[in-house]
């Protein structure tokens, strides 16, 4: 037992393992951390500041919350009954199923834009009904939800696949045996338990939503999101002109991030 622990315990090179974990993930973190910080810096507050105020700037800011918030409600709502399925079954289906999850964050973003296009875009039977009841489908609000929905729901999938999984099924079998449908064994039981996991899904899905750039180019364009404008700004007027919104984009991420961080604390219910 002694001779298991000394084994395990050697350090790497004069240092414990754990340390040399820290000194590698660090370089990472440097290289995460240092384009971010030189956003901030590489033009006068005053600038930033002045730019952030433009009208188009603050639509872009609106459009992008707005849009990224109802795609991340709608892949909660029919992206987490998923996860419970995924988790809870067995079989060939579940494989073809999963295979079909994870596509979207295969193919190419602005490759996904380009395949909803061919069935809500312009002279589609879809797009053309929803058009004839005022809904437009492209080059509004709708597409942005629809192309956000599409590249980011699967992490709420995926995640909360996993989630759920670790939750032990004794206890779903304890709560039936005393008289609990499935459905009220899922809200009192799995779900509290598999809260954290689910939550850190709707974080990537909103943080995902947020940035997506490509497949809303393709189906919406206008209204423009805070990445669509990044870029207008970038091609028309420079580069300078496109770091007040791109400052914007990193500040609402963070803060997205550290609220449903704080969420994610506090038991559900």
């Amino acid at each position: 037992m002694h001779r298991t622990e000394s084994r395990t315990e050697r350090p790497v090179g004069g240092r414990d393992w754990l340390s040399v974990a820290f000194l590698l993930g660090a370089v990472l973190l440097v290289y995460y951390l240092v384009p971010l910080l030189s956003l901030f810096v590489a033009q006068p507050p005053g600038a930033v500041l002045e730019r952030l105020t433009a009208p188009e700037v603050l639509a872009a800011v609106r459009t992008s919350l707005t849009g990224a918030l109802a795609s991340t409600a709608l892949a909660a709502l029919f992206g987490v009954p998923l996860a419970y399925w995924l988790a809870r079954t067995d079989g060939r289906l579940t494989t073809v199923v999963s295979a079909v999850v994870v596509l979207p964050l295969v193919v190419p973003p602005i490759v996904g834009g380009m395949v909803l296009l061919t069935v809500v875009g312009p002279n589609t039977p879809v797009g053309d009904l929803a058009g004839a009841a005022g809904i437009p489908l492209t080059r509004s609000l709708a597409g942005v939800v629809l192309a956000q929905t599409f590249v980011a729901s699967p992490f709420v999938v995926i995640t909360g696949r996993a989630a759920i999984e670790g939750v032990d099924e004794g206890l779903e079998h304890a709560s039936r045996s005393l008289g609990k449908g499935r459905l009220a064994t899922f809200r009192r039981v799995t779900l509290p338990l598999a809260w954290p996991g689910i939550l850190a899904g709707i974080t990537l899905t909103f943080s995902r939503a947020l940035g997506e750039f490509g497949a809303t180019v393709m189906l919406a364009y206008y209204p423009r999101t805070m990445p669509v404008e990044i870029w207008v700004s970038f091609t028309t007027l420079g580069l300078d002109a496109a770091f007040p919104v791109a400052v914007v984009l990193v500040c609402v991420a963070v803060a997205t991030i550290v609220v449903l961080n704080d969420l994610g604390r506090r038991p559900l219910g």
